[in-house]
């Protein structure tokens, strides 16, 4: 958890909502000087702010509209501060909430230097990161309809089939499999769904690429160098990762991604863990995958997981696994250098020792 602790002469807390915005402005002392609910609108937010510019710091919790205020405080020479939503406790905590409560909260946290930043992501890559996060939820909801035409077959005790309904020569073969019309037509609106969803899809993920190389290119081309690393996994960890520098440190790079987890202890007992939630999930899904692609067909890989399964489970294994390759993801964007696999299977065991590569 990191705070903001630089110091201005006032601070404005906002409690953001799509239509309107609660505006609270302290000054040094702790005084309000202005507690006032706008219409979500620049021009009265900079009516506001405009006496303060250069000596003010804007905060707000981090949900679905935080980006036109962060591009208004960019363009306007003021500084903004982002705040994380699950480390931001104290303004849901209290006896009573509403947004003129909410907005003094998050003002006197930024004053006092308790307020949890989390990072503001670049404008210039933001929209393609939310369109492959879109593709994503896309992605897993052509698979629920894949499941319901298997399940459909089995409802209806026919043999099983193992067609990848991906491509369209399958999808046709289920277009007659039922004598009920209506079963029929159910299998048939999933069929049309998934063959629209695969023409999107594949035009999306061109898209992305394409500009992906215009961003990026770079640390695309090193992401792909890894085994296991295609074109959509390294498309997920450039865009959620955006500038590898923001990350001091390895171990840094590894909770965000949640690849470790963290021990809740007090009075020396342990009570297990927590904060399992708080990182990028996007990424833990694209590290997990990684591990269990670069393991195929790969026999020095499988060698090195059975190694660790010597001394923990399958499942612990693959998630040693997950964090070594998390971590070797780091160098080689840090050192901007491609995957060498010798001295990857050759150092030590994530979270003992640093990995260079």
């Amino acid at each position: 958890m990191k705070f903001y602790t630089t110091q201005h002469p006032y601070y404005c807390g906002i409690d953001l909502h799509a239509r309107s915005l609660y505006v609270c402005i302290l000054d040094e002392t702790d005084e309000t000087i202005l507690h006032r609910e706008i219409k979500a609108r620049p021009e009265p937010l900079l009516d506001l702010l405009t006496p303060y510019i250069g000596n003010i710091v804007v905060g707000v919790e981090c949900m679905h509209c935080w980006y036109w205020v962060s591009d208004f405080c960019t363009q306007h020479g003021i500084d903004f501060i982002l705040g994380h939503a699950l480390y931001m406790k104290a303004i849901h905590g209290g006896k009573a909430k509403n947004d003129r409560i909410d907005s003094y909260k998050i003002a006197h946290l930024i004053r006092g230097g308790n307020f949890p930043m989390a990072y503001v992501y670049p404008p210039e890559m933001r929209a393609a990161r939310d369109l492959l996060r879109r593709r994503t939820r896309i992605v897993r909801h052509g698979a629920d309809l894949k499941a319901h035409v298997k399940n459909t077959t089995s409802q209806y005790n026919l043999p099983p089939n193992n067609l990848d309904l991906k491509y369209p020569c399958a999808r046709e073969a289920m277009r007659d499999c039922f004598d009920d019309a209506f079963v029929q037509r159910n299998v048939d609106l999933d069929l049309n769904i998934i063959a629209f969803y695969r023409h999107e899809l594949s035009s999306i993920e061109c898209f992305i690429e394409k500009h992906a190389k215009h961003h990026n290119g770079r640390d695309y081309h090193i992401l792909t160098s890894f085994p296991g690393i295609g074109r959509i996994l390294a498309l997920t960890i450039l865009y959620e990762v955006g500038d590898i520098g923001r990350f001091n440190t390895v171990q840094d790079f590894a909770s965000y991604s949640r690849l470790i987890k963290c021990k809740a202890e007090s009075a020396g007992k342990s009570y297990g863990t927590q904060g399992n939630k708080i990182g990028n999930a996007h990424l833990k899904w694209a590290f997990g995958e990684i591990a269990v692609l670069y393991l195929r067909g790969n026999d020095k890989a499988k060698a090195y997981l059975l190694k660790l399964q010597k001394r923990m489970s399958k499942a612990k294994a693959l998630s040693a696994l997950a964090h070594k390759i998390g971590r070797c993801v780091y160098y080689m964007l840090k050192n901007q250098k491609v995957f060498d696999e010798k001295r990857f299977l050759t150092g030590e065991v994530a979270g003992q020792g640093e990995l260079n590569v």
